[in-house]
């Protein structure tokens, strides 16, 4: 079990950051690797569609260079990227969805000694997966939305609103709320998409999205930010067009949940719960829908928030008042502090007739 640390204890928290950046001053020299690419269907979205100066990696550089870390963002679809990443002293991923999210990306930089911010390969397998992470959630009794399972075979539709999800989807990509049947058909097909993905229906919960961001400092503690309420004021729910915000519109607005504080309580009790469940390490981010009667369902848990400038994450960590830097300083700590595998594996070794096997067509 962590020790949980509130964002309102000032002093613990000014002396984490004063023994980050002590450390700093210890470690010059650092080579961090920030991998970003079109990997997933979410970042194809945001790699083609976001404007660069809203995009996290676009933040994780201008917060290294400010900290005098020598780092390259590093591209996992070219052919150079595992002989490449292994030349880094840390890798600080900023990928999302199925390869970089999922715990596949996470095994392989174990495999390959390279240490790496945030949460292992079953953490991030289970968080990453909305199934698995529900069945968790309801084996630690933490509150979620009633659901099932679409598997391709006929289904019933039950008449009562749902959101229809990919699963292995982030940023909503894929998802779509149904109100009335003739549209479920085509919604389940979004949401399988192309490898026919299993498919999760969700009751649909109106109320205000409500966000818990997490960070391990160097005290071994974790902190936990105050609560964020999300306002969406031109859409029926947070769909992923207005997430990416490419025409920075400003048609969502972030600021601190008002809630009964019993609320809030439960909000923070239940991300502790999932925390501890799941095993996440580093940094992650829980989401919750609070009805108008004050009751809050977890949604799902993210390994790997995101960390542009006027993220919910971000935001969170500057009402504690730590930076940006700081956070990105916190995350390559934990990395680098924590304790390596010892197993009997070879290190890789690369000569330039390694192949690589290209994906089937």
């Amino acid at each position: 079990m962590k020790n949980f640390l509130d964002s309102t204890d000032a002093e613990a928290i000014h002396g984490a950051t004063g023994c980050l950046r002590g450390w700093r001053r210890e470690h010059q020299g650092l080579k961090v690797a920030v991998v970003y690419g079109p990997l997933s269907l979410e970042d194809q979205l945001y790699s083609t569609e976001c404007p660069v100066e809203q995009r996290s990696s676009t933040a994780l550089a201008e917060s290294l260079a400010s900290l005098g870390v020598w780092f390259k963002i590093l591209d996992p679809t070219l052919p150079s990227f595992i002989q490449e990443v292994t030349q880094y002293d840390v890798v600080l991923s900023n990928l999302h969805g199925p390869f970089g999210e999922d715990g596949r990306l996470q095994g392989l930089m174990d495999f390959l000694r390279v240490p790496y911010c945030g949460s292992g390969v079953s953490a991030s397998a289970v968080a990453a997966d909305k199934i698995l992470c529900k069945q968790v959630m309801e084996t630690l009794r933490v509150p979620t939305p009633d659901w099932r399972v679409w598997d391709g075979e006929p289904v019933e539709w039950l008449g009562d609103s749902v959101m229809v999800k990919d699963p292995l989807g982030g940023s909503s990509v894929g998802m779509t709320l149904v109100h009335e049947e003739v549209a479920f058909a085509e919604a389940l097909k979004v949401a399988a998409g192309t490898q026919k993905n299993r498919v999760l229906i969700e009751s649909f919960t109106p109320g205000i999205p409500v966000t818990v961001g997490l960070l391990e400092l160097p005290t071994g503690e974790v902190l936990i930010f105050p609560p964020l309420a999300t306002k969406v004021h031109e859409a029926e729910f947070y769909d992923a067009e207005t997430k990416l915000d490419a025409d920075s519109k400003g048609t969502v607005s972030v600021a601190p949940a008002e809630l009964d504080p019993s609320v809030l309580t439960r909000l923070i009790g239940h991300s502790k719960t999932l925390w501890d469940g799941l095993g996440l390490r580093g940094q992650a981010r829980v989401d919750f829908m609070v009805t108008s009667t004050d009751e809050e369902y977890a949604l799902e848990v993210n390994s790997t928030p995101g960390m542009s400038w006027g993220s919910n994450y971000v935001t969170g960590a500057v009402l504690c008042g730590l930076s940006h830097s700081d956070v990105v300083l916190a995350m390559i700590h934990e990395a680098l502090t924590r304790r390596p595998y010892d197993v009997p594996l070879p290190a890789p070794v690369f000569t330039d007739l390694t192949s690589v096997r290209e994906a089937a067509a």
